[in-house]
């Protein structure tokens, strides 16, 4: 082990040259994993990014599914996750097999999937969504009811703000499911001068009670064209990292201690360095489950 990160630093640097590798990183890495990145964001704007690049290599530090939407997008490329074993519980919240046996048991409706879902689900999908667009997706279908998969969480907030029926699928996101009103009033008393923004992930109990609603990039935004200075934020404490750096004046409380994924915590420079240096863990997603789960991801960004 190098006993200095510098190091470390350095010599991913040197391999990602080496190997024309591009490295992701999600908002809800570890802050030095975020600082070596060549681009931080949420898991779908870093794969369409990726994708617009020359890069051969793509190095995602995020979890599998966001390592499978990079391969969906970007075939050509060898896409690596440094630790393989970086999941994400809702994802395994669904497979292709129960999503099959769901859509038998209703009428004929869209599909409408979170990209927090495995390829195989996204190919059996009428259409993705993030949790940015999800409102948009929903109200763009001309059918009246639909089945929104994998997250109920996100599903209920759509449902608030469309007349659709919306069909739930019982997963959701452990961490963001994990915030109790009791730990955002608890916080609130602590800082009463701070704006508190939640995630859509989060219950609908704990949306009532935010000032915003809104996905990581959206919660980036607000706080640099907000006014005020304090900010309580409702999801993975991994985003304070980037909301910190790119608003130095303003101050960033978690709103609960409980807000960290094991998951986005599992990669570590070690991690970066030896996946460069062996080329190994490539995820690659087959081309007859790419092709159909593209098609479902290539109609939400038709919705711009």
């Amino acid at each position: 082990m190098h006993s200095d990160s510098r190091e470390w630093v350095a010599e991913i640097k040197t391999l990602a040259r080496q190997r024309k590798a591009i490295i992701l990183a999600h908002n809800y890495e570890p802050p030095e994993i975020q600082d070596i990145a060549d681009l931080c964001g949420d898991s779908l704007e870093l794969s369409r990014q990726a994708a617009r690049t020359d890069a051969e290599v793509i190095v995602f530090c995020g979890v599998h599914f966001m390592a499978e939407t990079a391969s969906i997008l970007s075939p050509e490329k060898r896409v690596l996750l440094p630790r393989p074993d970086a999941g994400c519980p809702m994802a395994d919240m669904i497979t292709a097999e129960a999503l099959t046996a769901k859509m038998a048991s209703l009428p004929p409706m869209p599909v409408i999937t979170y990209v927090n879902s495995p390829a195989e689900v996204k190919a059996l999908s009428t259409v993705c969504c993030t949790s940015a667009n999800v409102v948009k997706v929903v109200n763009s279908r001309p059918e009246d009811e639909l089945l929104l998969t994998p997250d109920r969480n996100l599903a209920m907030y759509a449902a608030s703000q469309s007349t659709k029926k919306i069909h739930l699928w019982d997963g959701f996101c452990p961490i963001h499911e994990s915030l109790t009103t009791e730990d955002v009033n608890r916080v609130r008393a602590d800082h009463p001068e701070a704006v508190f923004l939640a995630h859509p992930e989060c219950r609908p109990e704990i949306l009532r009670m935010a000032d915003v609603v809104a996905s990581t990039s959206g919660m980036l935004r607000h706080v640099a064209a907000a006014k005020e200075r304090a900010f309580i934020i409702g999801t993975e404490q991994g985003l304070i990292h980037p909301l910190q750096k790119a608003n130095p004046d303003k101050r960033f409380y978690s709103a609960s201690n409980k807000l960290i994924c094991k998951d986005m915590k599992k990669i570590g420079l070690a991690d970066v360095h030896r996946c460069l240096k062996d080329m190994d863990n490539e995820v690659k997603v087959p081309e007859h489950i790419r092709r159909p789960a593209l098609k479902a991801v290539e109609q939400m960004i038709a919705l711009g």
